[in-house]
């Protein structure tokens, strides 16, 4: 049999470069870099630059891909020497970004790579029964990697706006900003929603910390400068595209790409933020929408 794996690449310094035998045109060059945000792709070049750093360090040859004992020591003695786990999560996100981008199987997905990181994140990361922080730039990557185009296997019929991609961005940066229980989520109401001049306030009638009700939890969801991490934006495109004007915010979608009448049960909604950050190529084991 023969191999699948592409020849092994020099690193660059900067891991952004194609390598590739025609290289990038201007125009081509811009849109690699709008595929992420610029704040996103500052942090994989200081990540990608300091692990190959370490690399050299320690007599790993400058090639990718990376060797997944490689991958997996080098997880190992940061979090020894005391790396947080939302440090050793975003440098796995940039080898994994890094290596994508240059047409190599994603390292990080190596069993060996996988074991040890779980056995990190438990046993320096949160404690046994808590999950994981969502945090960017994984956030960033989650909420990219949310569909937006509906396209059908049914002849001549045209692509739509993709309903479920449009409310899984909006459950997220709403449980995100909101810092939001996953049943608090499933009871929000169109009602629970009020316009305020720096974007909108959300009202929480019941939650863990005030289970009478006696006095509303008021919760401001700012506007954000860049749209595609804004929750306001986020739902007022999901409210336009499935046509809510009234009753629960969130809800299933539909196979014909229409909501349901019905709220979110606050289950399912753990299934789907695990399954949108599955979709952005994170290993989904010890997050949920909590």
């Amino acid at each position: 049999m023969t191999s699948t794996h592409l020849p092994a690449q020099s690193v660059t310094s900067d891991p952004l470069a194609l390598l590739d035998e025609v290289p990038l045109s201007d125009e081509e060059a811009g849109y690699v870099e709008a595929a992420r945000a610029t704040n996103t792709l500052r942090g994989y070049r200081s990540d990608w630059n300091e692990f190959t750093g370490w690399s050299t360090l320690h007599h790993y040859p400058a090639t990718m891909p990376a060797a997944a004992a490689q991958i997996s020591t080098y997880l190992s003695e940061l979090a020894h020497a005391g790396a947080k786990v939302g440090t050793l999560s975003r440098r796995l996100s940039a080898i994994r970004f890094v290596h994508q981008l240059h047409n190599h199987p994603d390292p990080t997905r190596n069993a060996r790579v996988i074991a040890v990181w779980e056995g990190i994140r438990r046993t320096h990361g949160a404690p046994p029964d808590q999950a994981f922080p969502l945090m960017p730039p994984d956030l960033f990557d989650v909420l990219d990697a949310c569909p937006t185009t509906k396209t059908w296997r049914t002849k001549n019929r045209p692509d739509e706006p993709d309903l479920a991609g449009a409310r899984d961005r909006t459950l997220i940066l709403v449980g995100f900003v909101a810092a939001l229980r996953r049943s608090e989520l499933a009871a929000i109401t169109i009602d629970d929603l009020d316009d305020h001049p720096n974007g909108l306030v959300l009202r929480i009638p019941r939650s863990k910390t005030n289970q009478t009700g006696d006095q509303h939890e008021l919760v401001v969801l700012p506007r954000a400068a860049n749209p595609d991490r804004c929750p306001v934006t986020a739902i007022n495109h999901w409210r336009e595209l499935a046509g809510i004007d009234t009753g629960p915010l969130l809800r299933p979608v539909l196979k014909s790409n229409r909501p349901a009448s019905r709220a979110l049960n606050p289950a399912s909604i753990n299934t789907l933020v695990q399954a949108a950050i599955t979709r952005a190529g994170i290993i989904a084991d010890g997050y949920s929408a909590h």
